[in-house]
């Protein structure tokens, strides 16, 4: 069963960051403006099947009429091995500056948006890999490629069937386990493990972190907030706290 990204700019989008895809679905009769045309000449450089249908017709296929016009078409995602993201807990052993690694948990993530942002912000901090569980959790359709924008083709997404067992493996690995809430014991901008290698977890929207996978973690870490009343969306927590973590590694060195 194929997946969709729907709409001109989530298509054209996805066709730039090279989203796997099985075929572009085009609306007859459409309105040609720019980002058509751009959709087209991606698909017809890449070689990638162009089909014309009836609106009616492109309509039961997507299951909905908000497509502007065109749909992708997208191979089930390719889920990055979980052993081989936390095998070695820094960069030096894949090429890269020696750094720690900084791996995201989520833990629970069940609206496609949220992932999908957390994803993009994962990529534009630097993360070297994002990991959900098999159940209870949004996994990577078309709307997180979307909402992404690209950033999920580029990123290593591991898929687990536990994630306190991934913590524990990640433990043995090398990493230290910090949870984001809005309770913990330490708060950015003065985190003591910002150094070490990391495996965040981010909890669902409602709950936050289970207990089980908190009582795991070595520190849960908490952003400081203005007033005791107000929250964070799970999205929105992970970039403050990524974009501190990094600011405070570069710090550092």
């Amino acid at each position: 069963m194929s997946d969709y990204i729907l709409g001109r700019n989530g298509v054209t989008e996805a066709l730039r960051a090279k989203v796997p895809a099985t075929e572009l679905l085009v609306a007859a009769k459409i309105d040609i403006d720019e980002r058509v045309q751009e959709a087209l000449r991606f698909a017809k450089n890449s070689g990638l099947k162009v089909s014309e249908y009836p609106r009616a017709r492109l309509d039961a296929i997507v299951k909905t009429t908000n497509h502007q016009g065109l749909a992708l078409a997208v191979k089930p995602f390719n889920y990055a091995d979980f052993d081989s993201l936390i095998a070695h807990p820094t960069r030096k052993s894949e090429g890269g500056d020696g750094a720690p690694k900084l791996i995201l948990g989520l833990d629970g993530i069940t609206d496609p948006h949220n992932l999908g942002a957390i994803i993009r912000s994962g990529m534009a901090f630097g993360v070297d890999g994002v990991v959900i569980p098999e159940r209870r959790s949004a996994d990577v359709s078309g709307t997180v490629w979307k909402t992404s924008a690209g950033a999920a083709a580029r990123m290593k997404i591991a898929q687990v069937t536990n994630m306190v067992r991934s913590i524990e493996d990640a433990k043995k690995a090398g990493f230290f386990v910090v949870g984001l809430d809005m309770e913990g014991k330490e708060s950015l901008p003065k985190f003591s493990l910002a150094d070490e290698p990391l495996y965040i977890i981010v909890g669902s929207e409602g709950k936050g972190i289970s207990r089980l996978a908190r009582e795991k973690c070595d520190l849960i870490l908490s952003i400081p907030m203005e007033s005791e009343f107000e929250s964070l969306n799970a999205s929105v927590a992970t970039a403050i706290s990524l974009y501190s973590i990094v600011q405070q590694r570069k710090s550092e060195h």
